[in-house]
This record gives structure tokens, C-alpha cells and sequence, in this order.
């Protein structure tokens, strides 16, 4: 923090995501979750991007309204193929097409960021994308991956921090932690910007 009498604010991670968690975990500060139980229903005729930044702030403002004098997080992350969004396939049968959809071709993630200060009322969102190009796949890879790997709550049928990382040929993006699902890099920069120090 900046040297004011102001208190060093809470971080506040609004999501319930094991993935996000580890990833915060990574700037080693202290930070607490909370669950921002939204509609994550897209709007009609509602671009990936416009999606992905109104969410990320919808979950930060719903968390935001319990803990004042904090730093909220929010985020939210939708894969795309071509011009159609790519959700979590739910059942194998759907991962199962998504993945042969995907063979060869290039799948873009968007992640939205928001950032809220309960304190001073700031603030920040941004839209980070971050391209994955697939191998080529047959339907054998694509079974023995299912089947070890049962990614049927990842958006794409692709876990990228486990197994699936075996499924891709390579990345094209500004920050590597997008790929998870919350990206350091510019949350770091909406940090500073409130003064948060992570060094102190």
C-alpha cells in the first residue's frame, strides 16, 4: 500500500474455481474467496467478448456488496471456434464432437477481468485473449483422453493445465496464466493501480 492511514484493503477472489484459486496463489498474497453464484446466461446477439467482461464484473459486484474496504476479483472465460462459443461439453457424446471440431484448428479463449475497490469505489475490466492451435486428432487420441482425463466441466473438453496439454500444438498470447482462466499479468497492472504493492 501506499503510504497513507488508509487500511491495506482484503483481496477478495469472487469464484468458486479450484484453477483460479491456484493461480492467485501464485503472487503470494493473502486473499480469501468468496462465491458470486450468477447467471452466467448469455445475452441475445451478445458478442464472446461483451460476455466475458459484463460476467466478470457481474461476479465481482455481487460479491462486492459483503466485503467492504477490499480488492474484488472477477473473472469469466468462454472458448470460441469460429464465430460460435464453445461451453463445457457436460457428457462425453458432446466432448466427444467438440474435440473432432476442434482437430486441427485454432479455438480463441477470451477471459474478462474486472476489478472493484470497495473503498474508493474504483473500478477496472479488460478482456485478455489468448489463441490455442489443436493437433490433428483421431478418434482413438480423442477417447483415451476422455476417458483418462474426463474434462467434462472445461470449456472446449480441454483441461490445458493436465493431460490436455498433450493436445495442443501451440499458443499464441500475451499471458500464459489466460489459458486457466485468470490472467496475472494484467491483474497485476489493475492492482498497482489501486496501490496494492505485491512486494510490500
Amino acid at each position: 500500500m501506499s503510504s497513507t492511514d488508509k487500511p491495506t484493503p482484503t483481496l477478495v477472489l469472487g469464484s468458486t474455481s479450484p484453477f483460479r484459486k491456484m493461480l492467485l496463489e501464485r503472487l503470494m498474497v493473502p486473499f480469501i474467496t468468496d462465491d458470486p453464484d450468477i447467471d452466467e446466461s448469455a445475452l441475445d446477439g451478445e458478442s464472446p467478448r461483451a460476455l466475458v467482461e459484463r460476467l466478470a464484473i457481474g461476479k465481482a459486484e455481487a460479491v462486492a456488496a459483503r466485503h467492504p474496504n477490499s480488492l474484488i476479483i472477477g473473472s469469466d472465460q468462454v472458448a470460441v471456434h469460429g464465430d460460435e462459443i464453445v461451453g463445457k461439453p457436460h457428457t462425453h457424446e458432446r466432448a466427444v464432437q467438440q474435440l473432432q471440431a476442434a482437430s486441427g484448428k485454432q479455438i480463441t479463449l477470451y477471459t474478462g477481468l474486472a476489478l472493484i475497490n470497495t473503498q474508493s469505489g474504483g473500478r477496472q475490466s479488460d478482456v485478455v485473449p489468448f489463441r490455442v492451435h489443436f493437433k490433428t486428432l483421431d478418434d482413438h487420441t480423442i477417447e483415451n483422453y476422455l476417458r483418462k482425463e474426463q474434462p467434462y466441466n472445461c470449456a472446449g473438453s480441454v483441461r490445458a493445465e493436465g493431460l490436455g496439454i498433450a493436445l495442443l500444438e501451440r499458443f499464441e498470447g500475451d499471458d500464459p496464466n489466460a489459458l486457466i482462466g485468470l490472467p496475472l499479468i494484467r491483474l497485476v497492472a489493475m492492482l498497482e493501480r489501486e496501490n496494492y504493492s505485491l512486494f510490500g
